[in-house]
């Protein structure tokens, strides 16, 4: 059990990401390329274990200190560091074999993914800014990955959108991490020393903002309406804002965004908003004879 709490398989829900091509390209039924995405979704989900054993490794001391990251395997003590060095070259032996199973050039794109956030762990973390935006990228690979392994073509709209959550969901967990150096005097990460509450708040306003823009200029755009066979794409914006005003009062009011992961498992508003927003795309994309409900 202790070996299995250390490669986070809770935070393979990030990795759902790469059956988002395969979605919006109205192939999700495809048993064939739905196979193929499974197999990439393991390869990633391990490799990226790999990366959660050593950033753990690293991180050994300053989780100590943490409230909540304490209870790691590594920071606790329940696993040795040996033990966990051997978690790690397993993780990449296996998760680079299955990723190479799949495809060259979905195993390249899973090696940019694994050699960045190797170089995070072991240094560029500690970079204000270069580590949001380090993470951010990782969720991007995570689509560019699917695209590849389900032979999609991915549009720009999609993947600025992607790295702009992703952006957005980091500041939020890097505000929890200034709010705690604040309340105990613990300094849980060296990039936390680039940001204050007020530089946070700015950049989470900022990016929420653009993120609605861009959506909204995704929805009304020609390609977009030529695509989808409708010009009410819009309405579906109004899931996006619920669910990036209802993260914003998780931010703001409640001082809870350490984890996306957690808040996405437990939330009950941003899971509806998630599914009423995947639903009103199903609709568009996979129920043609209803498409005339939008017009």
């Amino acid at each position: 059990m202790k070996y299995i709490k250390l490669l986070r398989p809770a935070h393979w829900a990030k990795n759902v990401f790469l059956f988002i091509p395969l979605f919006f390209a109205g192939e999700i039924f495809n048993v064939a390329k739905v196979l193929d995405l499974l197999l990439a979704f393991i390869a990633f989900s391990i490799t990226a274990s790999s990366i959660y054993i050593i950033n753990d490794y690293q991180d050994i001391e300053a989780d100590r200190k943490h409230p909540v990251k304490c209870k790691r395997p590594l920071a606790s003590g329940e696993i040795s560091k040996p033990a966990g060095l051997a978690m790690f070259l397993l993780c990449v032996a296996l998760g680079g074999g299955l990723a190479w199973l799949v495809s060259s050039k979905f195993a390249f794109v899973v090696g940019i993914y694994f050699v960045m956030n190797l170089l995070y762990s072991f240094g560029l973390k500690h970079i204000s800014i270069l580590d949001i935006i380090i993470l951010a990228i990782g969720f991007v690979l995570r689509v560019k990955a699917g695209g590849i392994a389900g032979g999609i073509a991915i549009s720009e709209w999609l993947m600025v959108m992607i790295f702009l959550l992703a952006l957005f969901m980091a500041i939020a967990k890097r505000r929890d991490d200034v709010l705690i150096r604040l309340e105990s005097g613990q300094e849980m990460r060296k990039a936390a020393k680039g940001y204050n509450p007020d530089f946070l708040n700015v950049m989470l306003s900022l990016v929420s903002a653009v993120i609605i823009v861009c959506y909204l200029m995704y929805t009304m755009a020609p390609e977009t309406q030529v695509r989808f066979h409708t010009y009410r794409l819009y309405y579906t914006t109004l899931f996006v804002i619920g669910g990036l005003l209802r993260y914003l009062q998780i931010t703001y009011v409640e001082n809870n965004t350490g984890s996306p992961t957690k808040i996405l498992y437990k939330d009950r508003f941003i899971q509806l908003t998630i599914l009423l927003w995947v639903l009103s795309f199903y609709v568009l994309i996979y129920w043609p004879t209803n498409k005339v409900f939008f017009e």
